[in-house]
């Protein structure tokens, strides 16, 4: 299992290379985005654990959304008000984009 502490050493030795390859590059890239991927679930974590503490039966189901600039959005408004806006886009798209329209929309029915 790769640790936070090798992930670290790792990209500390990428980072310094004098003359970085593509390759250096790549691998760098690579160790940034599982750290990152470490950290957000080490976040997650921490807070899933935070919310047990309270946990009650009669409570409303909690939706964990991913880190996207829409997803914050969509957490902080409620999927509720942003619906009918989600609906006009996807109007707009059966217009301009039918095969992205569809592809979705199977998407969606595999849910």
């Amino acid at each position: 299992m790769i640790t936070e502490k090798d992930l670290k050493e790792a990209i500390a030795e990428c980072e310094g290379y004098r003359h970085p390859t593509a390759s250096t590059c790549l691998k760098l890239a690579a160790y940034y985005t599982i750290l990152g991927r470490m950290e957000d679930k080490g976040e997650a974590e921490s807070a899933e654990k935070t919310k047990s503490a309270g946990y009650s039966f009669s409570a409303a189901p909690v939706i964990h959304y991913s880190n996207t600039e829409f997803s914050r959005i969509v957490e902080e408004k409620g999927i509720e008000r942003c619906f009918p806006v989600l609906d006009e886009l996807m109007n707009a798209i059966l217009l301009t984009d039918t095969p992205l329209y569809r592809c979705t929309i199977r998407k969606l029915q595999d849910v």
